[in-house]
């Protein structure tokens, strides 16, 4: 199954994708795409609504975040080995954790603001896990059983923020539009493997990123029983897993992002995401 979430910014309502490619409104039986809503066995509910029973969603309408605004937005630091290998870090003996605001959370397609003073505003395609159920000391066996479903991020970052300028990663992840998450909630039955999808994303029509979840160093299930060790992750969490390789910071000379640039971001079976850059206006 496929949810989505659709309208104006503050204003989205719930959505499922019927087997055309047509979105369904879901908010006679759902509220949102968030908090208990999102319990897999809740999802099952949802998907066994004959789609055709439900109202047809104008062609063209906007898509927010596949989910509401989350408790936590958590992120994995280098957990690809050849994007360490590319930035020039060594492997993590643990994963690298970091926080992503929620507040920078937004729709697949909405506009990428560079910051106000940045200098060098990145890209990254990563996998997302939204948390379905809570997870609190849990196992690497059990982790797949907390999750909604998957969602393609594009985990934008401002790298002078991050590393140059002291303290945490988390100055250069948070800014407003970092964290595009959707265009779909995929949930776990269509996704066989979560560490064996291609991934990709394409700048000014160029592919600049073309990887595999195969070269996760920390797969999936691991990571959610390591972070559940640490902090409860509650239903509607997001947690995303880290980028392959082919970011700006990368190339030789390193590229960064401008006013102008286009980006088209997916991930098998997940769906594609298509931004445009624009500068900040303050």
């Amino acid at each position: 199954m496929k949810f989505v979430r659709f309208g104006q910014p503050g204003a989205e309502k719930p959505g499922i994708v019927d087997a055309q490619g047509g979105i369904r409104d879901l908010s006679a039986h759902v509220p949102d795409l968030a908090g208990a809503a999102l319990d897999p066995a809740n999802l099952v509910r949802l998907g066994k609504i004959d789609p055709a029973s439900l109202p047809l969603v104008p062609a063209g309408t906007r898509l927010g975040s596949c989910v509401a605004r989350p408790g936590n937005f958590i992120a994995v630091g280098l957990n690809y080995a050849d994007h360490a290998a590319e930035t020039g870090a060594a492997i993590p003996p643990e994963p690298i954790l970091f926080n992503k605001t929620p507040n920078c959370i937004q729709g697949p397609d909405d506009v990428i603001v560079i910051p106000k003073n940045s200098k060098k505003t990145d890209w990254e395609v990563e996998l997302a896990v939204v948390i379905g159920k809570t997870a609190l000391y849990i196992d690497e066996k059990d982790a797949l059983s907390h999750v909604a479903g998957f969602c393609v991020c594009n985990d934008i970052s401002e790298r002078e923020f991050q590393a140059e300028r002291g303290g945490q990663w988390m100055k250069g992840k948070g800014s407003p539009t970092f964290g595009p998450v959707g265009p779909w909630l995929v949930t776990t039955d269509e996704v066989k493997d979560p560490q064996d999808l291609g991934m990709w994303l394409e700048l000014n029509g160029k592919k600049v990123q073309n990887g595999s979840t195969k070269t996760m160093i920390y797969g999936v299930a691991f990571t959610i029983a390591y972070i559940s060790q640490f902090l409860q992750l509650d239903p509607g969490d997001i947690i995303t897993t880290g980028t392959p390789p082919g970011v700006g910071l990368g190339m030789k000379p390193p590229v960064f992002l401008k006013a102008g640039d286009t980006m088209r971001v997916g991930i098998d079976g997940l769906g594609v995401q298509n931004q445009k850059v624009i500068a900040w206006q303050g």
